[in-house]
């Protein structure tokens, strides 16, 4: 892994990068990648966008893969380091999918998680049960510094988690609507599930897990 300089702190660099300001979606990725990299320190070595001053990415793209790719590719050129991004949200079936890649600004104004809550079961409040059917879908990305797409440096997985939508927020973790989606098989929401149980089945843990030999073989040597 990279070292700093003779005669400065010992503290190892930085070597991957989330695209991401959301701390929450930082702690699942280093709680995914514990123990998986030998030699990798994943509470220094791997950072969010804002420790290494990445900029933020407008997300220009129509789907979660082009999204992701977007942040992905603009952080490694940014900052010469290993990056991944993520696109999720919530595709609600009888939404038509929707709102998909405006999830987070489903109300307006992005990153607004109460008033995406209350807008989204409002436009569902006649909906009988069995057709709040909905699902987490996720798109993760990985993008090597110096390389373009033809170099076959960039990867893109998938994760999927199928539930039910609840008729009121349920639960004090995790963030966005997991408060909402119960999942399919399971009697509580996403954020009545402690760290670990969340991890071992959500769409973000599915896409990262996926990506995981894309990151240890994009690390190896650095």
């Amino acid at each position: 892994m990279t070292e700093r300089p003779a005669g400065r702190s010992t503290a190892p660099l930085p070597v991957l990068v989330l695209a991401t300001h959301n701390k929450g979606k930082l702690r699942e990725l280093r709680e995914l990648l514990r123990g998986q990299v030998p030699g990798l320190d994943v509470d220094t070595q791997v950072v969010d966008a804002g420790a290494v001053g990445a900029p933020d990415v407008v997300e220009t793209g129509v789907t979660f893969a082009e999204n992701s790719l977007l942040k992905a590719r603009a952080v490694a050129q940014a900052t010469g380091l290993v990056a991944i991004a993520d696109d999720s949200g919530l595709s609600v079936d009888v939404l038509g999918g929707a709102p998909g890649i405006f999830s987070a600004r489903w109300a307006g104004r992005h990153g607004d998680d109460a008033a995406n809550l209350q807008l989204l079961l409002a436009q569902l409040a006649d909906v009988p049960d069995e057709y709040r059917g909905a699902a987490f879908v996720c798109a993760a990305a990985l993008a090597v510094p110096g390389t373009s797409p033809e170099d076959g440096h960039e990867v893109v997985e998938y994760g999927q988690l199928e539930g039910t939508l609840l008729r009121e927020p349920r639960g004090a973790g995790g963030f966005g609507y997991d408060p909402v989606l119960q999942p399919t098989g399971l009697d509580r929401s996403c954020a009545e599930l402690s760290p670990e149980e969340k991890n071992a089945i959500s769409h973000r843990g599915q896409a990262f897990r996926a990506l995981l030999p894309a990151i240890v073989e994009a690390l190896a040597g650095r």
